[in-house]
């Protein structure tokens, strides 16, 4: 029998569909990410640089000039991008309707000169370069008081969105906290209030007693298949210690971190045939004053907790889905978390 199973988190329901059960050899046939364009096409390879728009960071062994070869990660802005850092916000009414200016920022993380690398076969080190260029990014984007949100993500694989083959993540920096991270951070603030305890740290230790959705553990993470996945194979990748913003993670940690992403990334390519798949970083929003609501993260040191989701794309949201804000999944996350534990790392 099917079971409903409500998310603390999201405050969702999703449907753990056992009746039409998916086992994890059911998605080996699941499209191979396409590696489209040659290196001589690609704007992200090397000796293309001329085929983007002028870097805002990269690292530079070997001290080349700007936007030259020479380098192992480069940040440049987004040629199309969805919103622009020039300009006022310009908040303004329209009737019953509320609109501003497209305001924010738009970057790519370019996260190495190889066309076909994988994140989770990279070096350790070169992992570490992009985590770390993930924290420094936000952090340099919090000091603009009209940002309240910067989200960091990858899209990899073509069904997940990823526009170019070529290994990068992307950051957008927006003027308003998206609705998925609000419902997250009023969940979080309303648990902390009853409890006195943060609600990512309890589900953690109810995890770490049941141990049937853990994946793996370290020192520092935690990466488990929550127990409302919405999706096979669905990852949430937590620190086991609590803190609250990801752009203030000290290297030592971002290592950690580092680690327990390549390990998860690797583990998904084994078993399920490297499929496609999103990762979102949900941090916490920019704390900066803002006029009329001084107090209103006064808790978020102890409520929130950062954290990693990676979605692998091996189902399609129909119209159930749409409809209603229900998802089905096919596989249940004890199943997920026991065929990725069996991968060697």
């Amino acid at each position: 029998m099917s079971e409903l199973r409500h998310d603390p988190v999201q405050k969702r329901w999703v449907i753990i569909a056992l009746g039409r059960s998916k086992r994890p050899k059911d998605f080996a046939d699941i499209e191979v990410t396409s590696r489209k364009g040659t290196l001589a096409s690609c704007p992200f390879c090397t000796g293309n640089e001329d085929k983007t728009p002028p870097e805002i960071f990269a690292l530079r062994p070997d001290n080349s000039k700007p936007n030259t070869p020479g380098w192992k990660m480069r940040i440049i802005p987004n040629k199309f991008p969805a919103l622009r850092v020039e300009g006022n916000l310009n908040r303004r009414g329209l009737g019953i309707y509320d609109l501003m200016d497209g305001i924010g920022a738009h970057e790519v993380i370019i996260e190495t000169p190889e066309h076909c690398a994988h994140l989770g076969e990279m070096d350790i080190m070169d992992v570490f370069d992009i985590v770390k260029a993930y924290r420094d990014r936000i952090a340099d984007l919090h000091q603009d008081k009209r940002l309240r949100y910067v989200q960091i993500f990858k899209n990899y694989g073509d069904i997940a969105g990823a526009s170019l083959a070529h290994p990068h993540s992307q950051l957008i920096a927006t003027p308003i906290t998206p609705r998925t991270v609000a419902t997250e951070l009023d969940s979080a603030k309303e648990h902390y209030r009853e409890k006195e305890r943060c609600l990512f740290c309890d589900i953690i230790n109810q995890e770490l007693a049941l141990h049937k959705r853990i994946v793996f553990t370290t020192e520092k993470f935690i990466a488990l298949c929550p127990f409302a996945s919405r999706f096979p194979f669905e990852i949430w990748l937590l620190p086991r210690y609590h803190f609250h913003d990801y752009s203030k993670t000290c290297d030592e940690d971002l290592m950690a971190f580092g680690e327990a992403l390549k390990n998860i990334l690797h583990r998904l390519r084994v078993a399920l045939n490297d499929p496609p798949y999103n990762f979102i970083i949900h941090t916490s929003p920019n704390t900066s004053y803002r006029p009329g609501r001084p107090f209103y993260w006064e808790t978020l040191p102890y409520d929130w907790h950062w954290h990693l989701e990676i979605i692998p794309r091996l189902t399609k949201v129909a119209g159930f889905e749409w409809g209603s804000g229900f998802y089905i999944n096919p596989t249940p996350p004890e199943t997920a978390a026991e065929f990725l534990r069996m991968v060697d790392s």
